[in-house]
């Protein structure tokens, strides 16, 4: 099967070269090389993995992320990067990219963690994995909560104004962005869940203190 990859980084001679070394394996589908432009393109021609860089200007690879997972969730994410500090693993990683490699990397082994991301595995560069998993294993179990887990950022805000009671328009006039999308969240957010009801939707919000 053949993966239709997208690559985001703000170095044309870097892009040009991943491109050159992927496998036949992979299509790539795309290129842009700032958050605004990914954004729209991702969302246009929906991937099935996106290679990131992380530092970027206008909010780097996360913001790629939750401007992408928004609308299409389905989408994967592998960092790619020169950094292999912590905090930028870390960070990445908790917005959602399914994995970590670092640009050292050997394009057989990018071709291969691609395919792997693809499939959804979490796929890191191994001198990286020992500090992922003491920095998620540091976790109370008591502060995970998978279904909240599942909902982006901008669908547990919309779930927190819709619980406290505002109507569609109110939301999408505090939120910025159209009511059509505001309804798009909700009905993501009561498929995730798996409820049907804004009255139900309150109860589970109020449960777990989102109100």
């Amino acid at each position: 099967m053949t993966v239709r990859v997208f690559i985001v980084d703000d170095h044309d001679l870097f892009r040009s070269g991943v491109r050159a070394g992927l496998g036949d394996s992979v299509e790539v589908v795309g290129e842009a090389s700032n958050v605004e432009a990914a954004v729209e393109m991702i969302n246009e021609r929906i991937p099935d993995v996106v290679l990131l860089d992380v530092h970027m200007p206008a909010g780097g690879g996360k913001a790629v992320i939750e401007g992408v997972k928004e609308l299409n969730p389905g989408v994967e994410f592998l960092a790619l990067s020169a950094s292999d500090a912590a905090a930028d693993v870390v960070a990445i990683v908790r917005a959602g990219a399914r994995g970590y490699v670092t640009k050292t990397i050997s394009a057989e082994a990018l071709t291969l963690a691609i395919a792997r991301v693809a499939e959804g595995h979490a796929v890191f560069s191994p001198q990286l994995a020992g500090f992922i998993l003491h920095a998620f294993s540091s976790i109370p179990l008591s502060d995970v909560d998978p279904e909240l887990d599942q909902l982006t950022k901008r669908e547990r805000e919309v779930l927190q104004h819709l619980a406290r009671a505002y109507t569609y328009r109110e939301i999408a006039e505090r939120l910025y962005i159209s009511v059509k999308t505001v309804e798009t969240h909700v009905s993501n957010v009561l498929r995730k869940l798996q409820l049907s009801s804004r009255y139900e939707l309150t109860i589970w919000a109020h449960d777990r203190k989102l109100i």
